[in-house]
């Protein structure tokens, strides 16, 4: 059985005292596909070097993340340019790129510029993108309906709209990365999962963050996909083999690997 991550931060500080431990019980959890969102220039080189540890395993996006557009939102730009670029670094998506007005409303003019303007890198790439969107679905559907059209497909990153929300999402060509608040008692989504086609569907973990029932509250880990495709097991009313095999088709649809 083979489980898919497709959204986990492995480069994390957090995992920085038992990294090679916390991959074996993801590998040993039947989790061997990892993906690797960026989120500014200054985590790249542990990007890198978790993907030089695990070549078969670890798998690179590249991008500026929304709560890291700042003042110098231009000079982060050119560099994910940069990067993708380079003949002896691979990336799968650009990622992840959105909007996020939870933290800080400041940048949101900027926020909006960086997110449309990665999704024109990605479709010069031929490559997905990769959505973070938190308080902000309105401002983000309005960047992807500027967008819309060839090239525009990807993975709206740890769903938590509503059913209206996912299909529109599913509509401008992303799948649904479902993580840990599917399992959560008021995460409300896995009360209308069920009507949505799971090959809508991938699985994610977002770790160190967000970690499903009963780790909530503690440091999230890419094993703990296999609770949520436990939760998805249940909602679809298929066995945990099945929901692996169609989810991680589903990642390899959008990420090509």
């Amino acid at each position: 059985m083979i489980l898919t991550d497709t959204h986990t931060h492995l480069y994390s500080e957090e995992f920085s005292q038992d990294r090679d431990a916390m991959m074996q019980r993801a590998f040993n959890a039947g989790v061997t596909r990892l993906f690797v969102p960026a989120i500014d220039s200054t985590y790249t080189p542990g990007m890198y070097a978790v993907q030089e540890q695990y070549p078969e395993n670890v798998f690179l996006m590249m991008g500026l993340h929304p709560t890291h557009v700042k003042e110098n939102y231009e000079d982060e730009l050119a560099f994910v340019q940069q990067e993708l670029a380079r003949a002896d670094k691979k990336f799968y998506a650009v990622g992840e790129i959105g909007v996020d007005l939870f933290w800080d409303k400041t940048f949101l003019p900027q926020q909006q510029d960086a997110f449309s303007r990665q999704i024109k890198i990605a479709k010069q790439y031929g490559l997905p993108i990769n959505i973070h969107c938190r308080d902000a679905f309105d401002e983000t559907f309005e960047v992807l309906e500027s967008e819309k059209g060839e090239g525009l497909y990807g993975i709206f990153h740890c769903f938590t709209g509503t059913q209206e929300h996912a299909e529109k999402a599913i509509g401008y060509g992303m799948k649904l990365g479902v993580g840990g608040v599917a399992t959560f008692k008021n995460g409300k989504i896995d009360q209308f999962l069920a009507d949505i086609d799971i090959k809508n569907i991938v699985l994610e973990t977002d770790a160190p963050y967000l970690a499903p029932v009963p780790h909530r509250g503690k440091r999230n880990e890419s094993a703990y996909v296999a609770l949520v495709a436990e939760k998805l097991a249940a909602i679809y009313g298929l066995s945990v083999a099945e929901v692996a095999r169609i989810t991680t088709q589903n990642s390899v649809d959008v990420y090509g690997i």
